[in-house]
């Protein structure tokens, strides 16, 4: 099941990454059961019991997983506090000491071609915050990740993968730059309008370069030829209209023990994959379930919807923009000396309001996914029919999520349903469509 995709991302388009060397600790084991284990309240009876089905499956999991689970999502509420903050203090100090100002200053010393200049000044600003966010970033993404034992890389290449996503937002961020600082200069009064247009259109376009040209960078893609898998799979996506004629696989047991699938892209990029954790430790029904839940994705369009519902957020963002900006530079603009909205010097200014408007509406953009992701899994289960597969699957996939967490906790930090919630959604449609499995 995908994670999320990470649209919202390619939106602001201001990725930091980082470069050094490091002694690198072995991974942790951190598997559960990878084979279907029906218990005994789970199995289809009479008397089946949806409610005790659930606590019976989540009775499987060893009650250190649990604790260790929970624990590392847990902490990623405070990675999401101490991101913001770390980022608010990286803005506020490349203003308030005029770095920015510096090189713009140096940018425009280069060169007096404006689009270049504002290049020249992204590469500075990518650089410099690169360096800045190394700290929190190899805490994050690589010491925490083997503490848990989520992670497979040693530091060598994960450094190298680093370097490559620093490559791919230099190209993709330094575009955006141009383009929207193009606009804010050309269009004065208008900008905000304009600049959202940009940005939804620089959106999809990213969306549908992703799955060809910048997955393979950092992943190998190759077809999946193994009749026992691929078959039920096509013969899932004929049923409901799907014009897939491959599965596709990627090594991503290279970067991480993670199991997952997605749909990405969309029209003739559109490509439904699995990684190699999922082949090597789910089971056949598992992944039935989990590649029904992707084609669920496809069927009710929702690429095209996250789409849709961002550029909405995206419109907001710009309105906010608009009037917070001039708030800002009234107050400050001469302090920062920074001239004017169309002044590349204004960069950390929008990264911290953007920051703040994301941190803000964190809810709001999980309920969206987690609406999504809900409806895949109805999906996915009358496609499949595979309950005690996506059991599985939602068992799996605890290694990283806490399994049973608070109404409001779902609310706030959960991009997808919760595997208390997941379980029981399987084991429910199984209760209603139990003639299934007693042949009666």
């Amino acid at each position: 099941m995908p994670s999320r995709t990470g649209l919202a991302t390619a939106l602001c388009c201001l990725f930091v990454f980082c470069t050094a060397f490091a002694l690198a600790q072995p991974p942790a084991a951190n598997q559960m059961p990878s084979v279907i284990q029906v218990p005994a309240e789970a199995q289809a009876s009479p008397h089946f019991d949806a409610t005790a089905a659930t606590n019976a499956y989540l009775a499987q999991i060893p009650a250190d997983k649990t604790a260790r689970s929970d624990a590392y999502f847990e902490g990623g509420y405070w990675m999401i506090l101490w991101d913001f903050l770390y980022g608010v203090v990286i803005a506020l100090l490349l203003l308030n000491l005029r770095w920015s100002a510096r090189m713009r200053d140096l940018s425009e010393r280069v060169t007096r071609f404006k689009p270049v200049h504002t290049f020249v000044y992204w590469l500075q600003y990518l650089v410099l915050t690169s360096i800045l966010v190394f700290p929190l970033t190899v805490y994050e993404d690589y010491f925490r990740e083997h503490k848990y034992g989520l992670a497979t890389q040693t530091f060598g290449p994960w450094i190298g993968d680093q370097m490559k996503e620093l490559g791919v937002n230099l190209v993709l961020g330094g575009l955006l730059a141009m383009l929207l600082f193009g606009v804010v200069r050309r269009l004065s009064r208008t900008w905000w309008i304009w600049g959202a247009v940009v940005t939804i259109l620089f959106l999809i376009f990213t969306v549908l370069i992703s799955p060809v040209y910048i997955v393979p960078i950092f992943n190998k893609v190759t077809r999946l030829n193994d009749p026992k898998i691929v078959d039920p799979i096509l013969s899932m996506a004929r049923a409901n209209g799907i014009p897939a004629k491959d599965v596709f696989e990627i090594d991503a047991s290279r970067q991480t023990t993670r199991m997952s699938a997605n749909v990405s892209g969309f029209a003739h990029t559109m490509r439904i994959t699995l990684n190699d954790n999922l082949l090597r430790r789910g089971s056949p029904e598992e992944i039935q379930a989990v590649m029904g839940h992707e084609m669920g994705h496809y069927v009710m369009n929702h690429i095209y919807k996250s789409i849709m519902f961002l550029s909405i957020v995206t419109v907001l963002a710009f309105v906010y923009l608009r009037w917070s900006l001039d708030w800002a530079l009234q107050r400050w603009g001469e302090k920062w000396q920074i001239r004017s909205v169309g002044d590349t010097a204004v960069l950390p200014l929008v990264v911290l309001l953007v920051a703040i408007f994301g941190f803000v509406i964190t809810p709001v953009m999980n309920t969206s996914t987690r609406t999504q992701e809900y409806e895949a899994d109805m999906f996915g289960l009358n496609t499949s029919r595979q309950p005690d597969g996506f059991a599985q699957a939602a068992i799996h996939l605890g290694e990283y999520r806490k399994m049973n967490p608070g109404p409001i906790e779902e609310w706030i930090f959960f991009d997808h349903p919760s595997g208390r919630n997941r379980i029981y959604a399987a084991m429910r449609w199984k209760a209603e469509n139990l003639k299934l499995f007693t042949g009666q």
